[in-house]
């Protein structure tokens, strides 16, 4: 079995796994200006935040076309043609149902498809988990067992200092987001497992105010002190991701995954000031193999 997903998922792999685990990923495109790039393909992290600066234009998203997956999957599938394909949440993306519309097209892949119901570092770490299990030589119910354990463990919540980007794209009420724009709120946004749809958990004055309320946050979920396996990652603001990680430090005992810029489409629709955490149980992760 072969495992593909999404660069929304934002796979953060430790140092020499990628090649061992062998993971494939479909790029989603950001266009901004008129220029399409397919992230990690034809653009990086590194100059996409410049090239949005000198603009002053918001950028447009897409998902890969159900051709695209479909592609991958044929190719896939001349050398073994059972394929898990672990993407960011439907109710977010098109992403998901491209990739099943995609599998139709290739009738001798046989592809079993799991919606995370979430994004970013919290879906990776499904994928994660599944490749680790895979590579051990699990079934794969079994596999999918995992993968559904560590999606029910996992929470992760955001907050940025402007909203005109979720505005534009549409993730938000647009009298909503103009009314919390003309206050000067931030908000605090967490996804929820069931559609995997974004849903408000407060709004404050000031960015660090609302950093800070993400971290109280999780002892609604976890008591203090908990150990706690946590992510940090943001768009394009480091200062504001290192803020949030001591400020989640100082309450739990934590086992930290790599701190870094988050998939290029998903900063597109919430502007380069986001700042999110993933965070889960670490007993959750002690079944990975």
């Amino acid at each position: 079995m072969q495992i593909v997903t999404d660069s929304g998922t934002d796979l953060r792999l430790p140092t020499g796994e990628e090649a061992d685990l062998n993971i494939h990923t479909v790029p989603l495109t950001v266009t901004l200006d008129g220029i399409s790039y397919r992230e990690g393909v034809d653009i990086e992290h590194k100059d996409f935040y410049p090239l949005l600066d000198a603009s002053g234009n918001l950028p447009t998203t897409s998902q890969p076309s159900a051709g695209e997956f479909a592609e991958v999957y044929r190719r896939l599938a001349t050398t073994d043609p059972e394929i898990l394909s672990i993407h960011m949440t439907s109710g977010l993306s098109g992403t998901y149902n491209s990739a099943v519309e995609g599998a139709k097209l290739v009738p001798e892949a046989n592809v079993t498809h799991i919606d995370t119901k979430t994004l970013t570092a919290a879906a990776g770490w499904q994928v994660y988990a599944a490749a680790r299990a895979l590579k051990s030589g699990w079934a794969k119910e079994e596999i999918l067992e995992l993968a559904k354990r560590i999606g029910e463990a996992t929470d992760c919540m955001y907050s940025l200092a402007e909203l005109k980007y979720l505005i534009h794209g549409g993730r938000i009420s647009h009298m909503k987001g103009v009314i919390a724009s003309m206050l000067r709120l931030k908000p605090l946004i967490g996804v929820e497992k069931v559609n995997g749809t974004y849903i408000q958990l407060g709004q404050v004055r000031t960015f660090k105010r609302a950093l800070q309320g993400l971290a109280n946050l999780i002892t609604d979920k976890h008591a203090k002190g908990s150990k706690l396996m946590v992510q940090v990652l943001h768009s394009n603001n480091p200062e504001g991701a290192e803020m949030l990680r001591e400020m989640v430090d100082n309450i739990f005992e934590c086992t930290w995954l790599p701190m870094g810029p988050m998939s290029l489409v998903l900063g597109a629709h919430t502007g380069p000031s986001m700042v999110g955490v993933g965070f889960a149980p670490m007993e959750a992760f002690s079944e990975i193999p």
